[in-house]
């Protein structure tokens, strides 16, 4: 395989695991991407609960793997060139801990490499209803240079299943990666 863009994932404990598997298998059909991937205890444990799929099955669609407690590994370092960074689903605790900097564990310390280097990070963050702080620290990260991006799809797709809707979340922090995909139909204007 011939990369030109190494991508990162990062999937937290957040209900919603589906996400940051969508977006690997999406990446994977994409032979210019390397992906780097870290899946959070949190995240072992809710692809378990929520999806058929097995840990193994995960981390088998990313070209090389992290452990989230491997603070030495080359995604600790600016030095290691990435094209953007995806965490999904992104966890409350993820989130707050990003904006402040807090990184105590390899997808927080990522991202905030991500955000000091002036790439794109992108967070799928997963939680509903939000008060005053959730929204004060996207906010934050938003200065910062981050996307805040929460999986809402667009109903515009017509969609006929939970994959529909999914898929288009998905599509949507693809476009801010870059990454081309066809996984929802993009607007061309109301039908006639």
């Amino acid at each position: 395989m011939t990369a030109t863009r190494r991508i990162v994932v990062a999937l937290t404990g957040a209900s919603g695991a589906i996400y940051g598997i969508r977006s690997l298998e999406a990446l994977r059909a994409d032979p210019s991407v390397e992906i780097h991937a870290i899946v959070s205890k949190g995240a072992r444990a809710t692809i378990e609960y929520e999806t058929d799929r097995t840990v193994a099955d995960v981390l088998a669609l990313a070209h090389v793997q992290y452990e989230e407690n491997d603070l030495a590994a080359a995604l600790a370092s600016g030095t290691f060139v990435t094209a953007g960074m995806l965490v999904a689903p992104c966890s409350i605790r993820t989130m707050s801990a990003i904006a402040h900097s807090m990184s105590d564990n390899l997808i927080v310390r990522a991202a905030d490499v991500h955000l000091k280097e002036r790439r794109p990070l992108v967070l799928m963050v997963r939680e509903t209803p939000l008060h005053a702080g959730h929204l004060k620290s996207m906010h934050e990260l938003a200065l910062y240079g981050a996307v805040i991006l929460p999986p809402v799809p667009g109903f515009y797709i017509l969609p006929k299943t939970i994959d529909d809707l999914v898929d288009h979340s998905v599509g949507k922090a693809l476009d801010q990666l870059g990454v081309a995909h066809d996984l929802f139909p993009r607007w061309t204007g109301p039908r006639r």
